[in-house]
């Protein structure tokens, strides 16, 4: 990226939550906070004292799908960044002392978590929408299963879901990429050439999870079924999403909050994963205002899929670009995109590719994805003062979906 004096650079690891055994949740994300924990030749403060003594910086995260170490240095110090990063990859330590410390830093996290309703609530809308699927499991995994987890644990989920055909190196900003392959060079051949195993498929069931609990806000999520990240449907759900509740001009926060006051925060997301997708739409609203607040986002759902103009799916469209472009300005975005681009699909999709595909898509288009949606059962989550919440049949019923099965 001319003009620009910094690297972003990582390595993605296609392994994520979605990945683990029913013993190993939480197994991905602990890896991820192990990961500056030091390793054979650095422990955690020399990893730490090195990257801050040239003014860079290193971090990690841990999704479904992936899990991504990441740094940001000066150009000229591109190499350190790779030498760390490769080291925490190839030759972790897994200190006993060190594991037991931040064992119980997930387990604060677990807590700090459960005692804030509008992040619960999506891990029960995901656990509902994919019952008993991977997918649906919660990315900070139980006290239960954190405990159990020990240096054989997180060898033994690297060595089967770490492997060179899914892991990505991808970097952005004063880069020489030439000098980029010279210095990942041989450092990672530890790792295994074969496939990883597959993991298992993202079935949606969709479902009711209801929580009652003292709290001065309901929390509500209504999902639905959704394209996949390969499904050349998902760039028009992007854009139903957008029209729906994407921003302060979308439906939902016009005729939800602005018109009527019933709620301070509404917004509608998509998320499409490699083999499924998920939209959905979170709200917070009082217990006497569920009533009213329930039947209108309901409606205003199912008359969006139908009634859609060239207004709204122009200005969705526009939001996507720039929202695709602006990240192509971004070292750290940028690097991140080629990544999943390449997990996803073996390939990084060209600007033009990408704006040609969202500038192809219609209203017919959108009504047609965002109708396909509906056909399948819906998922409610909802938490705090819900006694007021209509049941899921009279929900279905307004919906004009199947019934979904309950366990």
């Amino acid at each position: 990226m001319p003009g620009l004096a910094t690297v972003a650079m990582g390595i993605w690891s296609g392994a994520g939550s979605r990945h683990e055994r029913a013993e190993e949740q939480g197994l991905a994300h602990l890896l991820e906070h192990m990961a500056f924990k030091g390793t054979t030749r650095r422990n955690a403060l020399q990893i730490a004292e090195e990257i801050e003594a040239v003014g860079g910086e290193v971090n990690a995260e841990t999704n479904t799908e992936y899990t991504a170490y990441y740094a940001r240095t000066l150009g000229p110090d591109m190499p350190l960044a790779v030498d760390i990063l490769t080291d925490i990859l190839a030759d972790p330590a897994f200190d006993m002392t060190e594991l037991a410390r931040e064992k119980e830093v997930i387990l604060q996290e677990i807590g700090s978590y459960e005692d804030t309703p509008d992040e619960v609530v999506f891990d029960m809308v995901m656990e509902t929408a994919f019952a008993g699927a991977p997918i649906g499991r919660r990315i900070l995994g139980t006290p239960k299963t954190v405990r159990a987890q020990n240096p054989k644990t997180m060898r033994g989920f690297m060595d089967r879901t770490y492997r060179l055909p899914s892991m990505v190196v991808s970097a952005a900003g004063a880069i020489d990429h030439d000098a980029l392959i010279h210095e990942v060079g041989s450092r990672l051949s530890s790792f295994s050439h074969d496939q990883a195993p597959e993991p298992e498929l993202a079935l949606y069931t969709g479902g009711d999870s209801r929580r009652v609990k003292a709290l001065e806000q309901a929390h509500l999520v209504f999902g639905f079924d959704a394209p996949s990240w390969r499904d050349p449907d998902h760039y028009a759900m992007h854009v139903f999403s957008n029209i729906l509740g994407g921003g302060m001009s979308s439906r939902l926060f016009q005729e939800v909050r602005e018109k009527r006051g019933l709620c301070y925060e509404i917004y509608s997301f998509f998320s499409p994963f490699s083999d499924s997708g998920f939209f959905a739409i979170y709200g917070g609203t009082g217990e006497m205002q569920l009533t009213d607040y329930t039947p209108l986002v309901l409606d205003t759902l199912c008359e969006a899929t139908k009634s859609v103009t060239m207004a709204e799916v122009s200005r969705a469209k526009a939001q996507m670009k720039m929202s695709l472009l602006t990240a192509l300005e971004s070292p750290g975005r940028r690097a991140e995109q080629m990544a999943r681009h390449m997990l996803a699909y073996g390939r990084v999709l060209p600007r033009d590719e990408m704006v040609s595909m969202i500038d192809a898509i219609t209203i017919d288009d959108v009504c047609r994805v965002a109708s396909r949606s509906l056909q399948a059962p819906p998922t409610i989550a909802a938490i705090g003062p819900i006694k007021p919440l209509m049941s899921i049949d009279a929900m279905v019923a307004r919906l004009g979906t199947p019934v979904p099965k309950m366990n």
